[in-house]
């Protein structure tokens, strides 16, 4: 039994212990189910649960920094008097590292929801993702960042 399975089986033993069934109850016992999982971890064969976990939490907590970040840019720049000065729109062409469907819709996916950039499209190699910027100040500095931030996280969690 692996741990996803071991954690929701021991949330659902909570809630019929506690004759509460609420949605924040169910919740209160996953994460008790997940913090005595975690104290019997080196004795349980699979602890690649915990850091997949940790990984998706590092993706998470990635995207959330990115939507205030640019959020923030995107309001600073449509407040700004004579904002068609200060706007550089552009689409790159990223190259992926990430192979799989599910990483690059997830990627192309995280993208488009962060204010200011939008996918456009993927090659039919599935080996560029074309992206669409708001302002583009330096095309490398861009891509670099995109690549060392949710492309990284991203293979990390599916791998």
């Amino acid at each position: 039994m692996n741990f996803a399975l071991v954690s929701v089986v021991l949330a659902l033993i909570w809630v019929m212990i506690t004759a509460n069934t609420s949605e924040l109850n169910l919740l209160l016992g996953w994460l008790i189910g997940l913090a005595a999982l975690w104290f019997i971890r080196d004795r349980i064969v699979a602890p690649r649960f915990f850091e997949k976990l940790r990984r998706i939490m590092g993706l998470t907590l990635l995207f959330f920094y990115e939507l205030t970040l640019s959020a923030f840019r995107v309001a600073i720049l449509v407040i700004t008097p004579n904002m068609k000065k200060h706007l550089k729109p552009g689409i790159i062409a990223f190259p992926l590292k990430a192979k799989s469907d599910s990483e690059i819709t997830l990627l192309a996916n995280l993208i488009t929801l962060t204010p200011g950039t939008l996918s456009v499209d993927v090659s039919r190699n599935r080996e560029v993702l074309y992206i669409h910027a708001l302002s583009v100040d330096d095309k490398e500095e861009l891509i670099k960042s995109i690549a060392k931030g949710f492309e990284k996280k991203i293979i990390e969690v599916f791998a």
